[in-house]
């Protein structure tokens, strides 16, 4: 039998990304706030739901294709918004979108990014010409300056809006502040902020960012709004009769405020809340493809991916990227196949139960 060359699972992928990146890097991207707790839960808890497979179904072979947010995707996993690409790879944002169209999957493209929202998205669009790429967005206390934002994805022709609603301030970094790291090195910038000079710290996250921010949102444009970083039912009851089109159930993956529950705990929650009025995505922890079985299980339509992009990026480029989303794509053929189901659209919530580990 022929080896394997190179990491065959994600945890293996982040290994090896450890080894190639700058530690200053790696820290950045793998690092959560203050203790870690949550950026810990977040893979825990996954392990400690457990997956109870139905038999002797006869299905056959499951496909993978869903609908998120009117948008088909060649699989229920969407590639989660993270900044400053280029840290990992020269290749950088232009890398990553080639590998999510490559692969038939969402990308949201980060605000925070090191390559302009029109490049992102040209260059999706040279491997498929039909990508879905959606923009992350920090709403500004100058909403001139988001305005512009906006437009310029709009133009790009993003097709959602992701509204990061969870980041009034900045959560601790504590790695960051041993490391001195706050900023990007020279000859980098934030290139979907050039109307403030590509400077990181011109963003500004304020306390008083609110819901009358998303109805005037809802006012200049016309696409569909998401907001990722709810955790509470009330807020998605909110957001439900706000007339919100989606919501993405996370923490930031444990990078703003610690020791708040793991993203999958707060799923069965926000789901019964919404009651199927608005469609769910799960982000947070997720690293093999039972994970997003039970994301699926547990109310969501679709799970995203961030930091594991990011372990791929680092050690192969576009094609580190690629191989990560191929791995995820068979484990998730794997996982369905083994509980009994057809598609993500089959998965039955008593597929979940608590206890035991991985």
């Amino acid at each position: 039998m022929k080896s394997v060359r190179g990491p065959v699972n994600v945890r293996e992928f982040e290994h090896a990304a450890r080894d190639a990146l700058d530690p200053v890097f790696y820290d950045y991207f793998a690092s959560g706030a203050q203790d870690e707790v949550t950026t810990a839960a977040n893979e825990a808890a996954f392990r400690r739901l457990c997956l109870v497979p139905r038999v002797l179904r006869g299905l056959g072979p499951p496909g993978l294709e869903t609908t998120v947010l009117g948008h088909r995707t060649s699989m229920p996993l969407l590639m989660a918004p993270t900044a400053f690409h280029r840290l990992a790879h020269p290749g950088a944002e232009l890398a990553t979108a080639r590998a999510a169209a490559g692969a038939g999957v969402v990308m949201i493209a980060a605000m925070l990014a090191t390559t302009a929202i029109e490049e992102v998205a040209g260059e999706a669009r040279k491997v498929d010409e039909n990508a879905a790429l959606w923009f992350q967005l920090y709403v500004q206390p100058d909403l001139g300056f988001t305005e512009a934002v906006v437009r310029r994805a709009e133009a790009a022709g993003c097709t959602a809006l992701v509204v990061t609603v969870d980041s009034p301030a900045l959560g601790r970094n504590e790695r960051g502040d041993r490391n001195g790291f706050h900023d990007l090195p020279p000859g980098m910038r934030c290139e979907n902020l050039r109307e403030i000079g590509g400077d990181v710290r011109g963003v500004v996250l304020s306390p008083e960012i609110s819901w009358r921010h998303l109805d005037w949102l809802r006012g200049i444009t016309g696409l569909p709004i998401v907001l990722k970083g709810v955790l509470h039912p009330e807020d998605a009851r909110l957001a439900v009769r706000r007339g919100v089109d989606g919501l993405i159930v996370s923490n930031h993956g444990g990078r703003q405020l610690d020791t708040t529950p793991a993203s999958i705990d707060r799923l069965p929650v926000i789901a019964d809340a919404v009651g199927g009025e608005i469609p769910l995505v799960l982000d947070g922890g997720v690293r093999r493809g039972t994970d997003v079985v039970k994301a699926l299980a547990l109310g969501a339509s679709a799970a995203a991916v961030g930091r594991p992009v990011l372990w791929g990026l680092a050690v192969d480029g576009e094609d580190g990227v690629a191989r990560v989303l191929s791995l995820l794509r068979a484990e998730l053929v794997n996982a369905l196949t083994l509980c009994g189901c057809d598609s993500p659209l089959s998965v039955p919530r008593d597929l979940v139960v608590e206890g035991g580990g991985r």
